[in-house]
C-alpha cells in the first residue's frame, strides 16, 4: 500500500478529533493539544480537578489510534522497575532475561503522576527524552511513536510529590482541563442517562481512524512547514522576555523556545497552511510555556500566575509584520 498523502493524513487527524468527541464533551483545546503533541513527538501533562475526564480523554485518544497503549496508576509504593521493567531469573535457562515494563508501548497513560515518589518519577526521564530505557547498563529502545500522557490533580497536595523542573521541562505541553460549562455538563448527564458507559468506548461508537502511517505522513508534512527568520526571532523574543520578567525566578529555556516553534509549526499545518505566522505562536504559547516558568513567591502571593505573565508578555513583545 502507498503511503498516505499529507491531505489524507490531515483528514484522518481531523476525524480523530470527531471520534474523541463521541466520548468526551467539550475539551476541544485539550484534544487539539494531544494531536499537536503526536505531531511533534512530544509528551503531555494534563492537569485538572478530579472528575473532568482527564483519563477518559487519553483512553479515547488511544481508541482512535492503531497504537499499543498501556496505563500505569502511579502510587506512593510504585517502584522504578514497575515502570521500566527488570531482569528476571529464569530457572529453566539459569540466566537473567529482561521483562519489559509498561513503558514499552506507543502511548503510556501515567495516571496521577505526582502521587509517586521522585525516584519513580525519574524513571521516566530517560524514556521521555532519549526514547530508551537503561537497565543494568544496557540501553533498550522504546517503540516508535512513543508518547507519555500524564495526569495530575491541582488541588490535592497531601501525599503528592510535585514534579521537579527538570521533569516538567520534558513535557511538550501542559494542558489545563477546565470544568465544563452548564450546557456541556447537561450533555454529559444526558449521555449517561441514555446508557453511555465510559468503560466501553466501542459501544459509544469510537473507532480507529489513524495509525502509524498517517502519523508519519503528517509529521513529514509538518517538517516541511516553513518558518521565516522573523517568526523565529519572535519566538526567541517571547522566551527571552520570560527570563527578564520581575515576576519570575525561572524563565523559559532554549528547549522551551524550540518547543514553542515546534508546536506552532504543527498547529499551522493542522489549520491548512505550509508556513507559520505569529498568531500560531500566540495560540500555543500558554500550553507550551506555562509549566516551564517558576513564579517568585512574592508574585505568587499577589495572585500572579504563569498564564498571566505569558499573556502580558505576548501583549508587549513586538509582533513581526
Amino acid at each position: 500500500m502507498s503511503a498516505p498523502s499529507a491531505d489524507s493524513a490531515r483528514a484522518a487527524l481531523e476525524a480523530l478529533r470527531g471520534e474523541i468527541s463521541k466520548a468526551v464533551v467539550g475539551q476541544d483545546a485539550a484534544v487539539t493539544g494531544l494531536v499537536v503533541a503526536l505531531l511533534c513527538r512530544g509528551h503531555v501533562l494534563l492537569e485538572g480537578v478530579p472528575g473532568v475526564a482527564k483519563t477518559l480523554l487519553v483512553r479515547a485518544l488511544a481508541a482512535t489510534l492503531e497504537l499499543d497503549t498501556k496505563r500505569v496508576q502511579f502510587t506512593p509504593d510504585l517502584m522504578p522497575s514497575d515502570v521500566t521493567g527488570s531482569l528476571i531469573y529464569d530457572n529453566r535457562t539459569a540466566e537473567f532475561s529482561f521483562q519489559p515494563g509498561p513503558v514499552f508501548t506507543n502511548l503510556l497513560l501515567a495516571d496521577e503522576i505526582n502521587r509517586t515518589p521522585p525516584k519513580t518519577q525519574a524513571s521516566l526521564l530517560e524514556a521521555m527524552e532519549e526514547r530508551q530505557v537503561s537497565v543494568e547498563g544496557t540501553a533498550r529502545k522504546l517503540p516508535n511513536p512513543f508518547l507519555v500522557a500524564a495526569t495530575q490533580n491541582p488541588v490535592e497536595y497531601e501525599g503528592t510529590y510535585p514534579l521537579p523542573e527538570a521533569q516538567l521541562d520534558r513535557f511538550l505541553l501542559k494542558l489545563q482541563i477546565p470544568l465544563p460549562s452548564r450546557d456541556e455538563e447537561v450533555s454529559v448527564l444526558t449521555r449517561h442517562a441514555e446508557g453511555f458507559d465510559p468503560r466501553d468506548l466501542a459501544a459509544a461508537g469510537v473507532r480507529r481512524v489513524a495509525g502509524p502511517a498517517e502519523l508519519d505522513a503528517a509529521r513529514a508534512a509538518v517538517a516541511k512547514t516553513s518558518i521565516s527568520p522573523e517568526v523565529a526571532g519572535y519566538v526567541v523574543d517571547i522566551c527571552r522576555a520570560t527570563r527578564e520578567s520581575p515576576s519570575l525566578s525561572l524563565g523559559a529555556s532554549p528547549r522551551g523556545a524550540t518547543a514553542l516553534l515546534s508546536t506552532a509549526r504543527a498547529w499551522a499545518w493542522l489549520t491548512g497552511r505550509d508556513y507559520v505566522t505569529p498568531d500560531d505562536v500566540k495560540a500555543l504559547a500558554l500550553p507550551t510555556l506555562r509549566h516551564r516558568l517558576r513564579l517568585r513567591p512574592e508574585a505568587e502571593m499577589e495572585g500572579v500566575t504563569a498564564d498571566s505573565v505569558i499573556t502580558s508578555i505576548l501583549a508587549h513583545v513586538p509582533v513581526p509584520r
